[in-house]
């Protein structure tokens, strides 16, 4: 059977995107432009346009067109900003965000999978200006701020690392919470001070290193 993949990508858009209130014009035209089918593995292509996350190995998944699409809409990331995310998984995120913004540094912890990425990456042409580090996000280091932090991943709670890798006025979106019920939310960095804007709730697997402390019942 052939896939019709632009007949696809556009049901996913009109059909699960939209009506889950991502209307942001730029956001909604990446994910019509972007081959998500190039970022999947072969076995699950016929899926790429599914209302599913898809496995990608070590445990991690490939998150819902919908979560991405509300991920992008919250972040808005500009052509003149730079974006670190954290947990490059199948790098379709990381084409989104480098499709939006100026710069994309990407960490992924299994090297495996930030091979994986940056050669769909490659092969798509979509890559020129994402630079991928296979490095756990919990023990890297920089001096560098971002306007823009992706975290696809989970967390009990939000390592202060990550926050102190904004820049004055930036955002970082996160999922946190504990398993099954978690939060999306929005850090801004503004004026007036740290605020944080909730978003929606969901449910996402871990970060390496990021789940909550076991609890010993007694």
């Amino acid at each position: 059977m052939t896939i019709d993949y632009s007949q696809a990508r556009e049901n996913m858009v009109e059909q699960q995107v939209r009506p889950w209130d991502v209307l942001d014009a730029r956001v909604l035209d990446t994910l019509a432009a972007l081959p998500r089918e190039a970022f999947v593995a072969d076995a699950h292509r016929a899926l790429a346009y599914a209302d599913l996350a898809l496995p990608l190995g070590h445990g991690e998944f490939m998150a819902k067109p919908v979560i991405e699409g509300r991920t992008l809409q919250a972040l808005k990331p500009q052509a003149n900003e730079d974006v670190l995310e954290i947990g490059t998984g199948s790098g379709y995120l990381t084409a989104c965000l480098a499709h939006l913004a100026r710069e994309v540094v990407s960490l992924e912890i299994h090297p495996d999978l930030a091979d994986a990425a940056r050669a769909r990456l490659d092969a798509t042409g979509l890559g020129s200006n994402v630079r991928i580090e296979a490095v756990d996000a919990l023990a890297w280091d920089s001096d560098r701020r971002f306007d823009v932090i992706c975290v696809t991943g989970a967390v009990a709670t939000v390592p202060a690392r990550f926050l102190q890798w904004l820049r004055p006025g930036g955002r970082l979106f996160v999922v946190r919470g504990a398993s099954p019920v978690m939060e999306g939310v929005l850090h801004i960095d503004d004026v007036n001070g740290a605020r944080i804007e909730s978003l929606f709730e969901t449910d996402l697997p871990y970060l390496v290193g990021a789940a909550p402390a076991p609890q010993f019942v007694f």
